[in-house]
């Protein structure tokens, strides 16, 4: 498992510009996936469940702000916005519709890529989502992640480092169907030494927390002959 390559989305029209990125990023030792346009883009993301996007603002068929809105109803992956100037109400306004960083150009291959590492770190440290506090259902369950609190109908659930870990990865990406060997790796790393199958004893002690019926989750769902997702969105 510690073999996996991460995989980066590059959106942009400019062609050298896709070109060189994909070519440092192979490099570097990343899978570069691309794309040309705002709907290509979404349809890489969904097709290829990329770890981290490359996004350029300026998008033929749908911009690079509706297509940052569209990731962020499904995922929390990481995404770096490309944009040719800049200001602070930009910024700002990238930042509310779910952007994490920005690099104005032009730019050079090594900030980009110094940005794309600090990122996937932050992402992947403790497999936490980007947002640090959310809720779903008016409130029925919530998670902090600054205070690594959970509270369910609004007192707090006492969960262990690995079930916390658990919810932490599937909330993280919440349309995501995960196999058990996947939760492993997304949750607690290359180095777990665990079986597969303790991760069925795990769920079981996170639902009994977290769930009004185990025997009918709206949270942690199991996907028959597959595995496991986070049934609901925000």
């Amino acid at each position: 498992m510690n073999d996996k390559k991460k995989k980066v989305l590059i959106v942009d029209d400019e062609v050298k510009i896709v070109e060189a990125v994909a070519a440092y990023l192979e490099n570097s030792g990343y899978t570069a996936i691309t794309a040309y346009d705002g709907e290509n883009a979404l349809l890489q993301v969904e097709k290829m469940n990329p770890d981290l996007v490359v996004l350029d603002l300026m998008l033929p068929q749908i911009s690079g702000e509706e297509v940052c809105k569209a990731i962020r109803k499904i995922s929390r992956i990481p995404i770096i916005m490309l944009t040719a100037k800049i200001d602070e109400d930009d910024k700002i306004n990238g930042f509310n519709i779910g952007a994490d960083d920005y690099v104005t150009k032009p730019f050079s291959p090594r900030e980009l890529m110094a940005r794309i590492n600090s990122l996937l770190r932050r992402s992947d440290e403790g497999a936490s989502p980007l947002f640090d506090k959310m809720s779903w259902n008016d409130n029925d369950l919530e998670v902090d992640l600054d205070l690594y609190t959970v509270k369910k109908s609004g007192e707090i659930v006492n969960l262990t480092p690995n079930e916390f870990k658990l919810l932490c990865a599937m909330i993280k990406y919440p349309k995501k169907i995960f196999t058990r060997e996947e939760l492993i790796e997304v949750a607690f790393g290359a180095n777990y030494d665990g079986f597969d199958r303790t991760i069925d004893s795990h769920i079981k002690n996170l639902r009994s927390k977290i769930e009004d019926d185990t025997t009918n989750p709206r949270y942690i769902v199991t996907v028959r002959g597959v595995g496991y997702k986070f049934g609901i969105t925000n």
